[in-house]
């Protein structure tokens, strides 16, 4: 939990019904992948619900991000039975007094390894597991969580330091470049480039005899602005089109006033029309958002 989180009221949230008629507008707009994330979406309580009505819609994709507190055998069955594709974990640490210090959860670094292979298990996959790499922090462990995915058998992808934690205290000389990630682990580990979608966002390697596989996510020193064709609607009906902009727009007030599917349509066409060029973390002039990661949805 971020410091000094404040709750948006619940009125403010949009209501199960009106997240399922977004999603057949977006649908209907080309939209062919989905992702859930948060905040922790395992704590929605229409989670089942939800995923069972998007999950008859024939997305190529649907995805989930959590931090793995409250994955168990049952739930992950039942999400996948209802539709959902794959999962995310975010896991910064493979030491377990080290994640305590960044996380401040109350769940074990044990227990998250677990919910990882009990995703794995049920088939949610490929797990995704996702560490942002902060130097002095946690730089030293990136040859680990290489291990960790030959070991696992999950897709680990290193994220470079970007400028949206929620202590505000983003400085440029803390973030680890993708490049330099890589030489450390190929240090240590063989790895196999792989050839990737023009969408995607991470650069990505495998192992010679592992189903495991590492990719770097390089968004401030090799920007994937260009292709990027993302757009995030946010637990209150803003949509924003940019992480790294503070540009944005609420979508609720036209869902409760009775605007129809067409006019919602051509407001989603709008705001992707909207996106940035670049975020220019790299430039001396850049200016965070004032949004964290929590708000915007990681």
């Amino acid at each position: 939990m971020d410091p000094d989180v404040k709750y948006i009221p619940k009125m403010q949230l949009l209501s199960l019904d009106e997240y399922i008629r977004l999603v057949k507008i977006a649908q209907s707009l080309g939209i062919t992948k989905l992702r859930i994330t948060g905040g922790e979406p395992t704590l929605y309580p229409h989670l089942q619900e939800l995923l069972e009505s998007i999950g008859s819609m024939g997305f190529d994709d649907i995805a989930l991000t959590t931090n793995g507190s409250r994955i168990t055998r049952s739930h992950a069955t039942r999400w996948k039975d209802a539709g959902l594709n794959r999962v995310t974990v975010s896991l910064d640490t493979l030491q377990p007094m080290r994640k305590d210090a960044i996380t401040r959860s109350h769940t074990t670094l044990k227990d998250v390894i677990a919910a990882i292979d009990t995703l794995r298990d049920v088939g949610l996959t490929p797990v995704k597991v996702n560490a942002v790499i902060m130097r002095g922090v946690n730089d030293d462990e990136v040859a680990d969580f290489a291990q960790f995915a030959k070991d696992h058998e999950v897709d680990m992808r290193l994220i470079e330091f970007m400028a949206l934690d929620a202590g505000k205290k983003w400085q440029r000389s803390e973030v680890v470049s993708a490049k330099e990630m890589l030489e450390r682990i190929q240090q240590e580990h063989t790895l196999i480039k792989e050839v990737d979608a023009t969408s995607s966002t991470s650069m990505n390697y495998r192992f010679p005899n592992s189903k495991g596989r590492i990719g770097f996510i390089a968004s401030v020193t090799e920007s994937f602005c260009g292709a990027c064709d993302r757009l995030r609607i946010m637990a209150d009906g803003i949509v924003r089109p940019c992480l790294f902009s503070d540009d944005e727009w609420s979508i609720r007030s036209l869902l409760r006033s009775g605007a129809n599917d067409e006019i919602l349509r051509e407001f989603l066409v709008d705001a992707a029309w909207a996106k940035s060029a670049g975020h220019g973390m790299d430039r001396d002039d850049f200016k965070r958002p004032e949004k964290t990661m929590s708000r915007i949805g990681g």
